[in-house]
């Protein structure tokens, strides 16, 4: 069993819901990532989304690309978020790990030479934003010989014949964008989250992970009800873009908004 599986089993057995927080690798500096990530462990998160920077995000809000733009100036590529993934590992061989970004990266390295790299640093899982099922049979069967699911978005357009598509190809989660927008971006209807996700969940037995509008720990709490993990970016990356002179004070912050939204998700 996957550590993603095995991670979402553990969790509906206690009757709990997934925190996932999703940073920048490299933001505002490389050593600044891994310390973070553990940190966060330590602060209650079950799965950690660690994102790759790149220079034209169509996905992503005006915080999260910032974020890249500052790893970027530190040449922080995709071979180097996965050298930062292989070192959170070699202290932590339990809490899953998933790489998100864009296809092009992956297009350069290659898909065999990115699949082997990705099993080479314990990562389990891929979340490539702009790779639809229809263009990933090559890349999915890699990354499954080398146990490595592929995550896949949902969009609140996505029809049932869509959702089943996604579930066919994909593993480990299927990620539900709750936002017509990017990342950060507009106030969440968890009314119609909550319809979406009873469309979605007759459509697969994957977990359903819900990001792109978590903000606090209330917004936290509500989506928790509904759908197995809570996906929070823009709310912890905003933290470090607002205290760039004092990176510490931004890991305290964004520490203290995690457990605030674990203690608000598990109440």
């Amino acid at each position: 069993m996957s550590r993603l599986a095995a991670k979402f089993a553990e969790l509906k057995l206690q009757g709990r819901k997934a925190l996932i927080p999703f940073i920048t690798a490299g933001d505002p500096y490389p050593a600044f990532t891994v310390p973070l990530m553990h940190k966060m462990v330590a602060a209650g998160v079950d799965i950690i989304e660690l994102g790759a920077p790149f220079s034209d995000p169509m996905a992503d809000g005006p915080v999260i690309q910032r974020a890249s733009e500052r790893a970027l100036a530190h040449k922080v590529g995709l071979s180097k978020v996965l050298a930062l993934a292989a070192e959170f590992r070699r202290q932590d061989q339990s809490t899953p790990l998933v790489v998100m970004g864009y296809l092009n990266p992956i297009e350069i390295m290659g898909y065999e030479a990115f699949a082997n790299a990705a099993r080479r640093a314990d990562i389990d899982g891929v979340l490539t934003v702009d790779m639809p099922p229809e263009e990933c049979a090559n890349c999915v069967v890699l990354l499954r010989e080398r146990e490595v699911d592929q995550i896949f978005l949902l969009a609140p357009n996505s029809g049932p014949e869509r959702i089943r598509q996604m579930d066919a190809a994909g593993s480990g989660y299927l990620y539900y964008v709750s936002l017509k927008g990017v990342t950060g971006a507009g106030h969440l209807d968890t009314g119609e989250v909550e319809r979406k996700l009873l469309e979605i969940r007759a459509n697969t037995q994957l977990p359903i992970c819900v990001g792109f509008g978590v903000k606090d720990a209330e917004t936290a709490a509500v989506i928790a009800k509904l759908a197995d993990g809570v996906v929070v970016g823009s709310a912890l990356i905003s933290k470090i873009e607002q205290h760039l002179d004092d990176p510490l004070q931004a890991e305290k912050e964004i520490i203290a908004l995690l457990q605030s939204m674990r203690q608000a998700m598990d109440s």
